[in-house]
């Protein structure tokens, strides 16, 4: 969730810039004491400071301390639990004792909390200071060097000489760009005034407008024009032979009101679209920028009529990951329980990842057309550098009933067909989804 060691997932169907300052946030907690105090993150490298009805977060790393976003109280959720609000982020807080749990408005997960000693909150300056506290950001906190095949200390004993106390933004930034590129990481990105950038995985197309820009007309030469809801980014249209197209391209943003809207808008969505009642159904994810997981589940209930596992989070605390926080999909009304093809594609990441993970264990199963997803699950840590630069990278994963997890390589289809392409742009042909259409009516 929001900045400053909040985690959040990040909707890349937005402009890139913005991808350094959105969303996500969860439900509510348990049986509760008073919240005030010092508390420290199990991993998130985050404090969370609340003095009388005000709090504070601090990013944290064995170097350094950055003050962080802050909120305010803003009443008493269920059990216990104490709401805070901020510009960007809302969640609550349930202390007993010395641990509290902590809870972001469309998270699936919640954190755990222990209380901590205040502590000065400091951090070196100068180009060395951020190099240095953007490395051991990355040292503590990212979960997947070994995954991607880099020796992150050999990455400091490499870059680290390099960086000259006149160096210009310009040098320093494109020097801690080429430290994260190899990684290849959706999750992983910095914005410094004017300069941003943001990874993906080789081979890819990162989900930007300008991909949309040219996706949608071709969608809707295929498809017919679409039912619009949540501001353009759920869209359905009824197909010939009695089947349904549901296109999703983010996770979120569907008001402007935040994530308690945002889920209503998505509820409504859903009651209209399913009263249509298709008798297949295709779900187009080709690209999907992310948002909220809690969002993703949703969609998955309505989707089911038995209660199925969906996956399980775990953060990476340093030394290995928590233990897991397991999510299932439970069914919702109205709802459709018939078959489902979903297309899938590279530009398809985070939180759209997570619904198409959460839709494994659905009866019956799913059949996923198209390409490898992204590769990118984790909720995302926005942090700041001494010089006021943001950055942001990944630190827990989304693992299956029998602990796999698909970072990195991306969730593969069952027919693999690539999308968008060249020549599909040229001629109007849809290749996945005249196959989906095709597999749905052979029933």
């Amino acid at each position: 969730m929001g900045g400053m060691g909040i985690t959040h997932k990040r909707v890349a169907a937005g402009v890139a810039a913005g991808l350094l300052c959105t969303i996500v946030i969860a439900p509510e907690a348990a049986a509760g004491e008073r919240v005030d105090g010092t508390w420290r993150t199990e991993g998130y490298g985050t404090v969370l400071e609340i003095t009388d009805g005000h709090a504070r977060f601090y990013e944290t790393t064995e170097i350094s301390c950055l003050a962080g976003e802050t909120a305010e109280r803003v009443g008493n959720g269920p059990n216990g639990t104490v709401r805070f609000a901020g510009d960007r982020l809302g969640f609550t807080v349930r202390a007993k004792g010395n641990r509290a749990v902590q809870v972001f408005d469309g998270s699936v997960s919640h954190r755990e909390l222990r209380r901590t000693s205040t502590r000065p909150c400091t951090a070196p300056n100068g180009p060395l200071g951020t190099f240095d506290v953007f490395w051991t950001t990355y040292a503590e906190n990212y979960p997947f060097f070994q995954l991607k095949g880099i020796d992150w200390q050999a990455v400091r004993d490499r870059y680290r000489s390099r960086v000259r106390p006149d160096m210009s933004d310009q040098e320093l930034f494109d020097l801690l760009v080429e430290m994260i590129e190899p990684l290849g990481d959706a999750h992983t990105g910095i914005l410094a005034g004017e300069r941003f950038h943001v990874g993906h995985r080789p081979g890819t197309t990162f989900p930007s407008p300008e991909l949309e820009a040219r996706v949608r007309p071709y969608v809707i030469g295929n498809v017919g024009e679409l039912q619009e809801f949540g501001r353009g980014r759920i869209g359905y249209a009824d197909l010939p032979g009695g089947l349904g197209y549901l296109r999703l391209i983010a996770f979120m943003g569907y008001t402007e009101d935040g994530y308690a809207a945002d889920a209503a808008e998505l509820d409504r969505a859903l009651d209209v679209i399913f009263d249509r009642h298709p008798r297949g159904l295709i779900i187009d994810l080709r690209i999907n920028g992310g948002g909220a997981d809690a969002l993703g589940l949703a969609v998955a209930a309505r989707l089911t009529g038995h209660p199925h596992f969906a996956y399980a989070k775990q953060t990476w605390t340093g030394t290995g990951f928590s233990a897991p926080q397991r999510s299932d999909v439970r069914p919702a009304k109205p709802g459709f329980t018939g078959p489902v093809v979903l297309l899938t594609s590279g530009s398809q990441m985070s939180a759209g990842e997570t619904f198409t993970q959460a839709l494994i264990g659905r009866s019956p199963a799913v059949t996923r057309i198209g390409e490898h997803t992204q590769g990118v699950f984790s909720d995302t840590m926005e942090r700041s550098l001494p010089n006021g630069w943001k950055f942001i990278l990944p630190n827990e994963r989304f693992v299956t009933r029998w602990g796999q997890s698909f970072d990195g390589a991306g969730i593969p289809p069952h027919i693999r067909i690539p999308v968008f392409t060249e020549q599909d742009f040229a001629t109007g042909k849809d290749s996945a989804l005249d196959r989906a259409i095709a597999l749905l009516h052979r029933g």
